[in-house]
């Protein structure tokens, strides 16, 4: 606990008085300053320095004591403000008032919270102050009149600039520059259907050009990724954010739209366990049997998303597959999700869900020996490889936006062009003479 006592701070004003100013500073001594205009009189003002109040959470703190705290395991409000001299009465209305605001049942173990007491014995609190998260505060004002008010912090987004080459993995190399998991994967949503993340080179390089959110001076998250270039296998690739009022998307120079109808993966960024196959031992029935999914391992309770808009065809319990969920795209594509430990809230057959819904979380359930998801893929009615699928790509650019889009795309990719890539280790073998 934090504890800041705010003292009167003292203000000594100083006052300087000057001289009647004539020439050769003799008409004082002649008496001919009667005759000199009042308006040629000089005076110099007198310096008062003014003291500034001590603000906090729009509260003026001075004289007062601040506490500043986290929420405990277990702790409520009610247990906070008691100790604060706050009779259970005024605790009581305070809950009533605050029920259209913020419901006090719902404070949150770690969250900070500030406590504005006056300096008596008891340390009685004017003010609480709660944090529910990042980018707002609610104010419990407890004074004669209890009033709670939220207040939303100035969110500020500035543009960020990264670039890096890959030596073992995307994620390790994002991981090293800083960036945010956020980060990654939305990088990786970019160009999902362009690249195979999960086999990557060595050597490949990247730039990017992103949104970066801030409160306070801290991160608080990731916004849009302005623009992409991708350097794979030798191959250049670019990417550039437009939207045509249709939402987020992402184009290429000549205005195709890199994303397709389907999201690639069911789950962000991660890790492949097992692909595809027509003949895989299994792990749990000991004999080599086709494989008709693709199982990304993942730690449970992460969501799970529908890769498309779609139908619930089945959300229940089996014995093999656990608790899935199989969605009917259109009439070509059904997608399955195995093996999860919870189906999501109001996931049930006959709902619809949109793409990128979360629609239940990573588990072991079924015939599973670790936690994963098997995401299983039908095109037309046949089981196919989810990975190698070919999907017609989403609306271009517009014509009407043509000339709009050409414009952006100079601009980002002259913004791109200029970031400098981190020079590639280039391992030399040096012969040895023969002696």
């Amino acid at each position: 606990m934090k504890k800041i006592h705010w003292g009167v701070l003292g203000v000594i004003t100083i006052a300087s008085l000057s001289y009647l100013s004539l020439r050769n500073f003799s008409p004082l001594l002649t008496g001919s300053s009667r005759n000199t205009p009042i308006s040629e009189l000089k005076t110099d003002s007198i310096s008062v320095k003014k003291h500034v109040p001590t603000i906090l959470y729009g509260i003026v703190v001075d004289s007062m004591v601040v506490i500043e705290d986290k929420i405990k395991r277990n702790q409520n409000i009610s247990e906070i403000l008691n100790a604060y001299n706050i009779s259970f009465q005024k605790i009581h209305l305070l809950a009533n008032t605050s029920k259209s605001v913020f419901d006090v049942r719902k404070v949150v173990p770690n969250r900070k919270y500030t406590l504005i007491c006056y300096p008596d014995s008891l340390q009685t609190a004017k003010a609480m102050v709660y944090e529910p998260n990042a980018t707002e505060y609610v104010i419990f004002n407890l004074d004669d009149s209890v009033t709670v008010e939220k207040v939303e912090k100035e969110v500020i987004t500035i543009e960020r600039e990264l670039a890096g080459t890959i030596e073992m993995s995307l994620a390790v190399t994002m991981d090293e520059l800083g960036a945010s998991p956020q980060l990654t994967n939305d990088f990786v949503d970019v160009f999902a259907w362009q690249i195979d993340f999960f086999r990557l080179q060595k050597g490949d390089q990247f730039k990017i050009v992103y949104e970066e959110k801030q409160v306070e001076g801290e991160t608080i998250g990731i916004g849009q990724i302005k623009g992409v270039y991708f350097q794979h296998f030798g191959h250049d690739y670019y990417a550039y954010y437009y939207n045509q009022g249709s939402g987020v998307d992402y184009f290429d120079e000549e205005g195709n739209s890199l994303r397709k109808a389907l999201l690639k993966y069911p789950l962000d960024f991660t890790r492949i366990s097992s692909r595809y196959s027509g003949r895989r031992y299994h792990p749990v029935q000991k004999r080599y049997k086709a494989h008709r999914g693709t199982d990304f391992s993942a730690p449970s309770g992460t969501p799970i998303r529908a890769v498309g808009d779609g139908i619930i065809l089945e959300a229940r319990y089996g014995k093999y597959n656990g608790n899935y969920v199989k969605l009917k795209h259109n009439a070509t594509f059904t997608t399955q999700y195995l093996h999860m430990s919870k189906i999501a809230s109001g996931v049930r057959p006959g709902t619809r869900v949109r793409q990128g819904q979360t629609i239940g979380y990573v588990g072991r359930t079924g015939l599973a020996t670790g936690n994963h998801l098997c995401y299983r893929f039908w095109k037309n009615g046949v089981q196919i490889d989810a990975l190698k699928v070919q999907l017609p790509p989403s609306e271009p650019i517009q014509e009407v936006n043509f000339e709009d889009y050409t414009q952006v795309v100079a601009q980002m990719k002259k913004q791109l062009d200029a970031i400098p890539l981190p020079i590639k280790t280039v391992e030399m073998l040096v012969a040895k003479a023969n002696p």
